[in-house]
């Protein structure tokens, strides 16, 4: 479908421009969403292995988007956070994610409330 396919280039053409890797985007992106959690949680977001996030938070920790810091109730659990860098870029890349496709952006309102309408009925049931 080349709508998929429109989104997918577009998407790592944004990771390119802000030097991220897909799951690099789908840390910040959960981290923005749940706040502070535990490393294993994330791993859970993201559907793999916790050695595999270790490698995806070192590398936005060393550019200062992560930090990570031992939970108080057992200092053996990595917690997780968005700095204030993290966040700022954590919105930037989500608010240009959810700019429509050219080919939708250029539909009439009506139609796009429509489609937006339908694509909510089919994800909701």
């Amino acid at each position: 479908m080349p709508l998929f396919h429109d989104h997918r280039r577009r998407f790592m053409s944004i990771a390119q421009e802000f030097e991220l890797a897909p799951a690099q985007i789908a840390a910040l992106k959960a981290l923005g969403e749940r706040g502070s959690i535990p490393m294993s949680e994330l791993a859970g977001e993201l559907h793999c292995d916790t050695s595999n996030v270790t490698g995806i938070v070192d590398r936005l920790e060393q550019r200062g988007l992560v930090v990570r810091r031992s939970a108080p109730h057992d200092r053996r659990v990595k917690l997780l956070e968005l700095t204030e860098r993290g966040v700022e870029l954590s919105t930037e890349v989500g608010r240009r994610m959810r700019q429509p496709p050219a080919q939708l952006a250029a539909l009439p309102a009506a139609d796009q409330r429509a489609l937006r309408d339908i694509l909510q009925r089919a994800f909701d049931g």
